[in-house]
């Protein structure tokens, strides 16, 4: 059961199971959302299915109770985005949380090679996680590592691009939509969409529209979820 409609608080019961659809804010982490349904359902078992960036916005699917052992199927459900990648520029993080490192002139990129490179990421595809994320490394985040300067060897993985449009181009932005498969970064893809055209670029927007048939347009915000809460419960 999806519970975005709290209308009916006899029907819900947060400690036995149920599944929330939120949108997540920009510049709030995953944790932090689970954190805060957790305050306001009350219930102690939370999960989230698939970490979003804290710059990133979008759908988050979160399980109370006994509906957290159901994580792994939402998980492994097909990912859609919506986001801008800015050309002519390059960041350790890949996109907008560190400074620019450097910078080249889109003097020779042009429409067709644009999509070229779009072209090349369809497909089965090797990605190596980025070092700012939360991919474990002897038990600490790499993301922790980055920030002291330390590189760590990661293992490529297989991921799956089964769609990759350019909506608009508005140099130096790029407007995409692309549905991945689990684990795939979108912040790697912006990075090597740059050095494929060999101006750099880093992603400087995100936000996930939809995870398998779930669509955050039928999802609350964490406020939202709030306000409903109380006004079942006034």
């Amino acid at each position: 059961m999806i519970t975005n409609n709290l209308n009916d608080l006899s029907a819900i019961d947060f400690a036995n199971g149920e599944v929330i659809l939120i949108d997540k804010e920009k510049g709030k982490t995953s944790f932090n959302a689970v954190h805060r349904i957790r305050a306001i359902a009350k219930v102690k078992k939370v999960g989230h299915a698939g970490t979003l960036d804290p710059l990133a916005t979008g759908l988050l699917i979160i399980c109370t109770g006994k509906k957290t052992k159901e994580i792994s199927s939402y998980q492994d459900l097909q990912k859609t985005y919506t986001g801008i990648i800015k050309l002519g520029q390059r960041t350790a993080s890949m996109d907008s949380e560190t400074e620019v490192l450097e910078e080249k002139s889109l003097e020779y990129i042009t429409p067709e090679k644009i999509e070229e490179v779009r072209k090349s990421f369809l497909g089965e595809q090797f990605q190596k996680p980025p070092m700012y994320s939360a991919v474990k490394h002897k038990g600490k985040a790499l993301y922790k590592y980055a920030r002291k300067g330390v590189e760590v060897e990661r293992e490529f993985r297989k991921i799956i691009i089964s769609e990759f449009n350019i909506i608009s181009t508005k140099l130096p932005e790029l407007h995409f939509e692309i549905k991945c498969s689990k684990g795939t970064y979108i912040r790697v893809i912006a990075d090597d969409f740059g050095t494929k055209l060999g101006c750099g670029a880093y992603l400087q927007e995100l936000r996930r529209t939809a995870i398998g048939d779930y669509k955050v347009n039928d999802a609350l915000t964490v406020n939202e979820f709030n306000e409903l809460f109380k006004n079942v419960n006034t």
